[in-house]
């Protein structure tokens, strides 16, 4: 008789099969890979000379496919590296070039090695993941950004030459050049002028001091007090807007002026002949809030905040004249 031949359990059988498709893509990724990076490069200004507390500039430069795009997930954050090494700031730059895409990231670093000789540290790299999007799916590549070198020195000597005095260590102070004062004496002379004369201008603006004498400006005073109104009931602020008008109007004019006087006190105070229009209507206003007994209609004829806008363009006449 023959030898019998063990059959294969069906599981084992699949597993195999599965463990063989899963390799292969795995076999052909290094291949792949190398296809869609290109190359990766790590430059650096000055990679020597370093000391504690500097600023350290490094550039790494990646060309790959033209449709692979950087993963920004995949970006080294700011913070610790090692010990005596920490990431600053990353900023990054993508361009197509040539028929390829180059990712560029600007690396920030801080050294905090206290040297006490010169010597090369290495500066840990880091990966990157590059991906591109097509129609049959995403693809991605990984890209190991390389280690390298800095050297760093110390800021004095170890062991200096002996010195006798201990002050001998010390450098001299530095001797400065005699600053001459002159200048900004005047300079300072000059703009306490000018803050004089404008403090002397806004005095006599606002009647301080010396000259409170001054002639007053009834609608401005009229204005003020209409606007201490606000809150008020409605129908009391508006006769106080009546009764403030008809007051500016009688101190400017040194007289009562009625709606009849008009034309003469336009005649006498020519500043004021541009507000003609409004003050024809206030007084139709008045007209009606006091002699007619129509407050409802005059505020209806002539609203509070043309009042108040009235008032504001007589304060500004008055004080151009």
């Amino acid at each position: 008789m023959g030898a019998r031949v063990p059959a294969l359990p069906l599981a084992g059988l699949l597993a195999g099969l599965l463990a063989g498709v899963l390799a292969a893509p795995l076999a052909l990724t290094p291949g792949t890979a190398a296809a869609q990076v290109r190359s990766v490069e790590v430059r650096s200004p000055r990679p020597f000379g370093i000391f504690l507390g500097d600023l350290v500039e490094a550039q790494v430069e990646i060309l790959a496919d033209p449709d692979f795009r950087l993963q920004r997930a995949t970006l080294p954050q700011p913070g610790p590296v090692t010990y005596w090494l920490d990431l600053r700031a990353v900023a990054v730059d993508e361009a197509p070039v040539a028929g390829a895409r180059r990712v560029r990231l600007r690396l920030t670093y801080q050294s905090f090695y206290a040297a006490l000789d010169a010597r090369t540290l290495e500066v840990p790299g880091f990966p990157l993941t590059l991906a591109s999007e097509a129609a049959t799916g995403l693809t991605t590549a990984a890209v190991q950004v390389p280690v390298w070198s800095l050297g760093v020195s110390p800021l004095r000597e170890v062991q200096p030459q002996r010195r006798e005095d201990p002050a001998e260590y010390l450098r001299p102070d530095g001797s400065g050049g005699r600053i001459d004062p002159g200048p900004d004496v005047a300079a300072a002379a000059g703009l306490g002028a000018l803050a004089g004369l404008a403090a002397l201008a806004l005095a006599h603006d606002r009647a301080w001091g010396p000259f409170r004498q001054r002639p007053g400006r009834p609608f401005a005073a009229a204005l003020r007090a209409l606007r201490r109104q606000t809150g008020a009931e409605p129908d009391q602020a508006y006769r106080a807007a009546l009764l403030a008008l008809h007051r500016g109007l009688d101190e400017t004019d040194g007289r009562r002026v009625l709606a009849d006087d008009l034309g003469a006190f336009l005649a006498r105070h020519g500043a004021f002949r541009g507000q003609a229009a409004g003050l024809a209507r206030f007084f139709e206003a008045s007209r009606l809030a006091f002699f007619g007994g129509r407050l409802p209609a005059a505020r209806a004829a002539w609203p509070l905040s043309e009042a108040e806008a009235l008032l504001a363009r007589l304060a500004a006449a008055e004080r151009s004249a």
